[in-house]
């Protein structure tokens, strides 16, 4: 039946799930969600040891002009129970500020990676550089920030995260994933924006945002949507251990602004890890 489907009643088919599966995730969470979803393509199921099933190929079949992946994963929330956030959560207290965004409430730092086996291979510092298209604030402009820690790289805990996201995303060998290690602060007296630049797309082909802490924060809601002028399909506060992978093609995202709860300081803690790294 697929095979004969048009683009356009695909088109209508994914709008009409999604809104279906908007209502479904305002009321379940902490659970494992999946659009289009075929045995194949799940992202978190247990995988067998590398190497007897990653040869460098994406297995994937067209159907009316969309790959099984692109059909199956649009977007997926999982909670990470097995990964232990306490060892990596003192490393987001040294981060510098984000030198391109004003009011020095972003804290920042950068590297990108391969994947040979179950070990990260860091590759060559370079600068991030989106398309104006994607990111009208800082679009067409070559950003630099620090590399993250090495002793953040060698934590057990880190590397498993980064591999979550690789296999949820069933991305080849040489892919490259850029990963941000992002704190967003706030204070009464001024709030933090996590996307300043209003909902877009990052223009890669998957983003992972894999939430950290939060601490004296509210806001701070993830939202998705298939178009600026909708209402969002998916709004949810990511609690520390919760992921949400999203197929940069499908949807553009965007994330509230953040206040404190009391009248200290409130940060916002996250990795959002992209493939490709948009790195040049």
């Amino acid at each position: 039946m697929w095979a004969e489907a048009s683009s356009t009643s695909i088109s209508s088919v994914k709008k009409c799930i999604i809104s279906q599966f908007s209502n479904f995730c305002s009321v379940i969470s902490n659970t494992i969600f999946f659009l289009f979803y075929t045995e194949d393509i799940n992202p978190f199921k247990e995988k067998p040891t590398r190497g007897s099933e990653y040869k460098g190929e994406k297995t994937m079949q067209t159907i009316s002009g969309l790959t099984e992946l692109e059909y199956a994963f649009l977007f997926t929330l999982k909670k990470v129970n097995s990964i232990k956030l306490e060892s990596i959560k003192p490393f987001f207290t040294n981060l510098p500020v984000d030198p391109y965004i004003k009011g020095h409430y972003r804290f920042r730092r950068f590297s990108r990676f391969t994947v040979s086996g179950n070990e990260l291979i860091k590759l060559p510092h370079g600068y991030f550089l989106q398309s104006k298209e994607y990111n009208p604030l800082m679009g067409n402009l070559k950003r630099e920030f620090e590399e993250l820690e090495d002793a953040l790289i060698k934590r057990e805990e880190f590397q498993k995260l980064v591999l979550a996201f690789t296999d949820s995303c069933k991305l080849h060998p040489e892919a490259e994933i850029g990963v941000h290690q992002i704190r967003i602060t706030c204070l009464p007296t001024n709030f933090g924006n996590p996307a300043p630049e209003g909902i877009h797309r990052d223009g890669t082909d998957f983003i992972g945002i894999i939430a950290i802490d939060r601490e004296n924060i509210q806001g701070g809601e993830t939202h998705l949507y298939v178009a600026k002028q909708e209402k969002p399909v998916f709004s949810k506060v990511l609690n520390p251990g919760e992921m949400v992978l999203v197929n940069d093609h499908e949807f553009l995202h965007y994330t509230t602004p953040i206040k404190p709860t009391s009248d200290r300081e409130g940060t916002r803690d996250v990795f959002v890890m992209t493939s490709p790294s948009l790195i040049v």
